[in-house]
């Protein structure tokens, strides 16, 4: 059973109502007369809207999907299109599918609509969003704050949530492009830039500390600046290499800090002579 309306959209038979959509909304704009000012993109946007307007409704489709192309006299739609677009085309698919069909003022058929872009004929809104990446220091990724970029010769203050991850998207509103009176958004894809000392996993960080051996040996505190500010943190006695310390809170919003702890070996020409033969002496093998 040959079903052309799938073909007209580019999708399979077995496509979901949001891949159906998404189809839609490519080839919309792909063909739609403001954007492409070939003479055949006008038609090819009806045709693209009324079968739009058939698989995008889950009753008209299944109507559809029993028959197939059986309800166009047996021609496929391109065919059933061409022949009766200059007649009242909306009367017969009512005709067909029982009702609920819809053409627009503009002479555009289709009834799907992009809301708040009431202004440009046929439903349709063309994607006036610019997208762009950015990369921003680690620190301030961190914290969060405030990034300044510079578009098209303007200045443009982003403000950055504290914890944001590579790959998600910022949406600075109203500095897209301009069309009819309408303005879309600037889209940010952020990519933070790694840090030589610390290392993300969730929201938990990492940091490699360099501990003075006694502190290792003997137990202490050390002093760590962290990104929610200085701290003290305490070792433990006989503390091995590379062991980690978990400070509770001091993470990324809720996460953790876990410090790797490195013992700093004093140089010994640095040590008192008589330490050194001590050690010497009396260290175990």
């Amino acid at each position: 059973m040959s079903k052309s309306l799938y073909e007209v959209l580019g999708v399979s038979e077995n496509a979901t109502q949001d891949e159906i959509k998404k189809a839609y909304r490519k080839l919309a704009r792909k063909y739609h007369p403001d954007i492409c000012k070939k003479p055949e993109c006008e038609e090819k946007f009806k045709e693209i809207n009324t079968a739009y307007e058939i698989l995008g409704d889950e009753e008209k489709r299944k109507q559809y999907d029993q028959m197939g192309d059986a309800m166009f006299n047996g021609q496929n739609f391109q065919d059933f299109y061409r022949q009766h677009k200059d007649v009242d085309l909306e009367d017969i698919l009512s005709q067909i599918f029982g009702g609920g069909f819809s053409r627009r003022s503009s002479g555009g058929f289709g009834g799907f609509g992009f809301d708040g872009f009431g202004g440009f004929g046929g439903g349709f809104a063309p994607d006036l969003d610019i997208h762009a990446k950015i990369q921003i220091p680690f620190d301030l990724a961190m914290k969060g704050g405030v990034y300044t970029i510079n578009l098209n010769g303007e200045s443009i203050k982003v403000k950055i949530p504290e914890g944001i991850k590579t790959g998600q998207k910022l949406r600075v509103r109203g500095k897209g492009k301009t069309l009819q009176g309408h303005r879309g958004d600037l889209i940010l894809e952020v990519e933070v830039t790694p840090h030589p000392e610390w290392e993300r996993v969730g929201n938990d960080l990492y940091k490699k500390i360099e501990v003075p051996l006694k502190t290792m040996m003997f137990g202490g505190k050390i002093g760590v600046d962290t990104f929610k500010g200085h701290i003290n943190v305490k070792v433990p006695q006989n503390s091995k290499c590379c062991q980690k310390l978990r400070v509770k809170g001091y993470g990324v919003k809720d996460g953790n800090l876990y410090l790797e702890l490195r013992p700093k070996l004093p140089k010994i020409e640095e040590l008192d002579e008589e330490l050194v033969k001590l050690m010497k002496e009396k260290l175990p093998e």
